[in-house]
């Protein structure tokens, strides 16, 4: 895919608010090793982590300049011993925080100091509803753990927020995820289907699920719901592939989200990075007053100026603003492109055509072992070896 290099100067494009959501990468070591996960599939390049000193700076730094909530994520942010310290400085600002965990690494004395800190909200992830799939998904022994973990977070007066992302693999098992989900009492659960950047991107062809499987799946959380009325509340996040028109993503870059990567780079969401052309600017080399209103990088795609057709003259640009900047470049090449989920797109024939090859049924008969492309689970030697 050719690459699109940005030149574009600084305070060309209209002055964002204040950014209102802060996402903390603080690590991308993790114990999990999932095939769809968001990382970056080259993370063992990542430099040093930033120290708690400079994540301290950056809480207080992002607050004065108005944010207010504030998200723990990674890799497994319970992988940093000084999460506490973090959380604690985070409370005394003002931040209503949420840690983002798989739940290895939350003893019950790390989550009672967390309470204490004034940690205000935990979304705890599953892979799936058996200890055979979840493990299979993550490549790890965890399950048992993570339902441990679950009754934990009860005990401490949590609410019980479940998230398990969807794929070809599992989207056949959401009743059995959501009875999962109601036994071990949680209040909320997102069956967050998978967006295709990062791991999953690599993975692609293997995690798609079908037309078929996602209006099943639709149906059956329709149903649950139903059933269990306002006991739990469930959020089903369709991919973006199976709509007509694309999300706001981010309610467009540079708006109101923030990511700090555990190196320090700043980013308009979690997957930027991959956008050619642009520099990112680092928290150790500029406050973040000047990386969210100044630098180059998070003005280029705030206002429409830097639009093609057909989003340039589309009136929905208000509202999806183009979509999703890095899916746009993963599919066509140019993140500058209308993202191809969009009918609209002279490019939407790039998803039409990933959902019919998902459509396609099993073959009857092993396929040759040189058709075959593996699953390539997330972890610091594939990492390393096959992105380098």
């Amino acid at each position: 895919m050719a690459e699109n290099p940005v030149n574009v100067q600084a305070g060309s494009a209209p002055r964002p608010g204040p950014p209102l959501w802060l996402l903390l990468e603080l690590t991308y070591r993790c114990p999990l090793h999932c095939a769809f996960c968001y990382n970056p599939t080259d993370f063992a390049r990542t430099t040093a982590e930033l120290d708690t000193d400079e994540w301290l700076r950056v809480l207080r730094e992002a607050r004065a300049l108005g944010a207010v909530q504030l998200g723990l994520s990674g890799g497994e942010p319970l992988a940093r011993d000084d999460l506490e310290p973090i959380v604690t400085e985070a409370h005394r600002l003002g931040f209503y925080t949420n840690l983002i965990t798989s739940g290895v690494g939350l003893t019950e004395a790390r989550l009672k100091a967390l309470k204490q800190g004034g940690l205000d909200h935990i979304q705890l992830s599953f892979q799936d509803s058996t200890q055979k799939m979840n493990d299979f998904l993550s490549s790890t022994r965890t399950f048992d753990l993570k339902s441990k973990v679950a009754a934990l977070i009860k005990q401490y007066d949590y609410p019980m927020v479940l998230n398990v992302v969807l794929h070809r693999l599992n989207i056949d098992h959401v009743e059995e995820i959501l009875e999962m989900a109601l036994k071990l009492g949680a209040d909320y659960v997102e069956l967050a289907n998978t967006q295709y950047y990062g791991w999953a991107w690599h993975n692609r062809e293997q995690l798609l699920p079908s037309l078929h499987q996602v209006r099943r799946a639709e149906q059956t959380m329709q149903r649950f719901r139903e059933r269990v009325g306002r006991q739990m509340q469930i959020y089903f996040v369709v991919p973006d592939y199976f709509e007509r028109r694309p999300k706001a993503c981010m309610n467009g870059l540079g708006s109101i989200f923030l990511t700090i990567a555990p190196d320090g780079t700043a980013l308009p969401c979690h997957a930027a990075r991959m956008l050619p052309g642009l520099q990112f600017p680092n928290v150790r080399g500029a406050s973040i007053r000047e990386i969210w209103y100044d630098s180059a990088s998070f003005n280029h795609f705030r206002g429409d100026e830097w639009m093609k057709e057909p989003c340039r003259s589309c009136p929905e640009k208000t509202r999806d603003f183009g979509g999703c900047r890095c899916q746009a470049y993963l599919l066509t090449g140019d993140a500058a492109n209308a993202d191809p989920v969009c009918d609209l797109s002279p490019h939407h024939h790039l998803v039409t055509e990933a959902v019919a090859r998902a459509d396609r049924p099993e073959p009857a008969s092993p396929r040759p072992a040189a058709e075959e492309k593996p699953l390539v689970f997330r972890s610091p030697r594939n990492s390393s070896t096959l992105f380098p």
